[in-house]
Formats: C-alpha cells, sequence, structure tokens
C-alpha cells in the first residue's frame, strides 16, 4: 500500500490529505495552544516566562506527537506552511529516522482545505 501525505500546518491548526490505494482522505487537529501569557516582576519574571515557556513546549509536542500518528506511516511527505511549526516538524521527523519520507518543504500562506487538495494531487500525482 503506497500512502502519500500532504501537511499544511502552523502552531494552531494542521490539514493533513493523505492520498493512498484505498482512497483518500482529510484530517484536522487543532493545537489547542494558548496565548503566551505575559508576567510582570522582577527576579520572578524569568521564572514566570520560563514555566509559560514549559507549558507552551509541551502544548506543541502533544500537537506534533499527534501528527506524526497521522503522518509516520507515509512513505512520502510533502510539508508546507506559512511559519516556523514545518521546520520544527521537520526537526521531530528527523529526531525520529523518517526524514527520508520528506520529499519537500514549502513556505507558503494560510490555504483552504480545497487548495490544499489541489496542491496535494498536483504534487503527487504530475
Amino acid at each position: 500500500m503506497k500512502k502519500r501525505v500532504g501537511l499544511w500546518i502552523d502552531h494552531k491548526k494542521a490539514v493533513i490529505f493523505s492520498l493512498a490505494d484505498e482512497g483518500a482522505e482529510i484530517k484536522r487537529i487543532s493545537s489547542e495552544l494558548k496565548e503566551n501569557v505575559r508576567f510582570s516582576g522582577g527576579a520572578q519574571k524569568e521564572s514566570a516566562e520560563e514555566h509559560g515557556d514549559n507549558r507552551l513546549n509541551g502544548q506543541l509536542n502533544d500537537y506534533y506527537d499527534e501528527v506524526v500518528t497521522y503522518i509516520r506511516h507515509a512513505e512520502s511527505i510533502l510539508i508546507f506552511g506559512p511559519g516556523e511549526a514545518k521546520v520544527e516538524l521537520r526537526k521531530r521527523l528527523e529526531n525520529m529516522d523518517l526524514h527520508g519520507h520528506i520529499v519537500g518543504i514549502e513556505t507558503v500562506d494560510k490555504m483552504t482545505d480545497n487548495q490544499i487538495v489541489v496542491k496535494v494531487r498536483q504534487h503527487f500525482l504530475n
């Protein structure tokens, strides 16, 4: 079974479009990422900011783990999106020894689900 995946991702959501022998499927994953809380104060500022950063990193790790669950068995993975999330996910995949499955990483703006489907189909079917 040949499975190819296109993944649009930012820090708030991921849209995964899978093409496989048995058909196509779209999956949306939300990061549930909360806005980074700003703290004020002298010596406590660093510790509070560190705590906020740790919480943020934990939320991102959970989010990326969920995304990887849906793409880890793909033969080919195309990753695209507007910000740093695509690079962070690529590093995670490299650490999991899945970097050989990545066929491209592109910077693109926000896209509708239909635009994502068209982009992935064009990439893999042309």
